[in-house]
């Protein structure tokens, strides 16, 4: 794993260039964690969605590819941006990423990533995931992410791959039930697409500065 470093100038200039940029005061990789912008006033998540998007278009494969071997506040960072731009070539990427779940929080963005994506061979990715962590109910990592992107994707191809997970008495109840404090799963994905697409260049307003 690459860490910020004066050695590794490639590495703190895409971090300060893309994960650093702050909005009302705080880094963009706050505003993304627990997608904590849905939270703020709309003026706010204006402002925040408009830079993300103009960030999404402007860094290279290069730099996306450098930021994913650091530490999670870069993976995180990455993978919403590879998101908001749909660059689907980093696909199996973040699926494999998202799998070996080696760093907390980063899994969040490559569920919004697979789930932006949207097509059946990322619900195989999120799938995998489920079909592993639902198992372990010691550990409390990004499943309520993954049904929810599964979900999204279900809602836009017709399939039903999170229903097996659903099912009374299915990996999911297994799972949650076994957490501390259990909830029932969410289509708060499709908000986040939902926005994303928003401030896609079709609709987005003129590109704010970083």
């Amino acid at each position: 794993m690459r860490l910020p470093c004066p050695s590794d100038p490639e590495l703190i200039d895409a971090i300060n260039r893309y994960v650093k940029p702050t909005t009302q005061g705080h880094a963009r990789y706050l505003h993304l964690l627990h997608a904590n912008f849905r939270r703020e006033d709309e003026s706010e998540r204006t402002a925040f969605l408009r830079a993300l998007s103009a960030a999404a278009r402007k860094i290279t494969d290069e730099e996306l590819e450098i930021l994913l071997e650091s530490e999670w506040r870069s993976r995180l960072t990455a993978a919403w941006l590879i998101g908001f731009d749909r660059r689907e070539h980093f696909r199996d990427i973040l699926g494999d990423a998202l799998l070996a779940s080696q760093l907390c929080f980063s899994g969040q963005g490559y569920c919004f990533a697979l789930a932006r994506f949207g097509t059946h061979e990322d619900a195989q990715h999120l799938t995998a995931y489920l079909d592993y962590y639902l198992q372990r109910p010691d550990s409390q990592y990004d499943q309520h992410w993954a049904i929810s992107a599964l979900l999204h994707i279900d809602s836009h191809t017709g399939r039903e791959d999170a229903a097996s997970f659903l099912a009374p008495g299915g990996l999911w109840h297994q799972w949650n039930e076994a957490q501390f404090s259990p909830s029932a799963p969410s289509r708060f994905m499709g908000d986040l697409c939902a926005l994303a697409e928003q401030y896609t260049p079709a609709h987005d307003m003129p590109e704010a500065s970083e």
